[in-house]
């Protein structure tokens, strides 16, 4: 009986693995084909194909009447993204940062943070217009990231096209199914995954909170944690670390804007733990959110590298939050 989903989670695995292998070619065949630098690559087509699953994630919890799932979903896929899986990249290979490539991305997050928090913090609800301002943010994003990169001369650029190497460039069409193949085997290994690894752990007589943490609350992000696996394998970690910025910025503008233009809720009917008086998200799940992506971003701002010190501090947050989670 426990034959069929050990099978399909090794076919998970698998198309985790392959999809994340053609989704990383295909993105940096893109950026070469059109001298786009791989950091904007990431944090723009990248990002959105590995948020495929919080978005799918999100958006049926939405239309079901559960959008609290989204909210919960958002942040704690950007602490994970960030704590977890850009740390593990970092603590293994630390590696240096286009500032100017990189400052887009991180402006944009923080200013669609303070407003998503301060819709938290003050109104107490996510409405459909609050969803609707969050979706015309991502565009917005994504139109600005490719006229900047036009106006600098990053995309398309005939100084960079003249630098032409040896290597056969892949026909387009080639590009472009090995990035929807790829993201529709990630989408789907993902889903593999968690599903009957949940079934394999309740066989084990897992504990029902330790299946939800694990198997359910990372499920997600693990599109991010293969591309990011894969990158640095391939040798490309700025593909990686833009595909974590713009993952997690689109985890607040396409996700929950999606999800909270559908079924708009308020903070009360969250319910759960409080602190001091407040939901603990509020109190605890939102601060970490802005403290680990500060302490990825702005560090790499000033210097243009991310080093390995900070990656095992980030960790070591992620380890402490997971802690937090289990004793309150």
């Amino acid at each position: 009986m426990m034959l069929v989903p050990v099978l399909l989670f090794l076919l998970g695995f698998a198309l985790l693995i392959k999809g994340g292998d053609w989704f990383v070619d295909g993105s940096t065949a893109i950026a070469r084909k059109f001298h786009v630098p791989e950091l904007i690559i990431g944090a723009t087509v990248v990002s959105i194909g590995t948020t495929l699953p919080e978005l799918l994630v999100s958006a049926t919890g939405a239309a079901s009447g559960h959008g609290g799932i989204a909210y919960g979903n958002a942040i704690g896929s950007i602490i994970c993204n960030t704590a977890l899986i850009s740390a593990l990249t970092i603590a293994i290979r630390p590696c240096s940062v286009d500032r100017e490539s990189f400052k887009v991305p991180v402006i944009f997050f923080f200013a669609t943070a303070v407003f998503y928090a301060g819709t938290a913090y003050i109104t107490g609800s996510f409405t459909r217009l609050t969803g609707i301002i969050l979706v015309l943010i991502f565009a917005a994003y994504i139109a600005y990231t490719i006229w900047n990169g036009k106006r600098k001369g990053l995309i398309g650029g005939e100084d960079q096209a003249e630098e032409q190497t040896n290597e056969e460039e892949m026909p387009g069409w080639k590009m472009a199914l090995m990035l929807v193949v790829g993201a529709a085997a990630i989408a789907v290994g993902a889903n593999l995954l968690v599903e009957n690894g949940t079934k394999i752990a309740e066989a084990l007589g897992v504990p029902e909170t330790v299946i939800a943490l694990t198997f359910v609350a990372l499920g997600t992000s693990l599109p991010e944690l293969v591309t990011a696996i894969t990158s640095l394998v391939k040798g490309h970690g700025a593909l990686s670390l833009g595909n974590i910025v713009g993952a997690n910025l689109l985890n607040l503008v396409l996700v929950s804007g999606v999800s909270f233009a559908i079924k708009p809720f308020t903070l009360q009917s969250l319910g759960g733990k409080m602190i001091g008086g407040i939901p603990s998200s509020l109190a605890v799940d939102i601060p970490v959110m802005f403290a680990v992506m500060a302490l990825m971003t702005i560090p790499a701002l000033i210097r243009g590298k991310l080093t390995r010190f900070q990656g095992i501090l980030l960790l070591c947050i992620y380890a402490g939050f997971c802690i937090f989670q289990f004793v309150l």
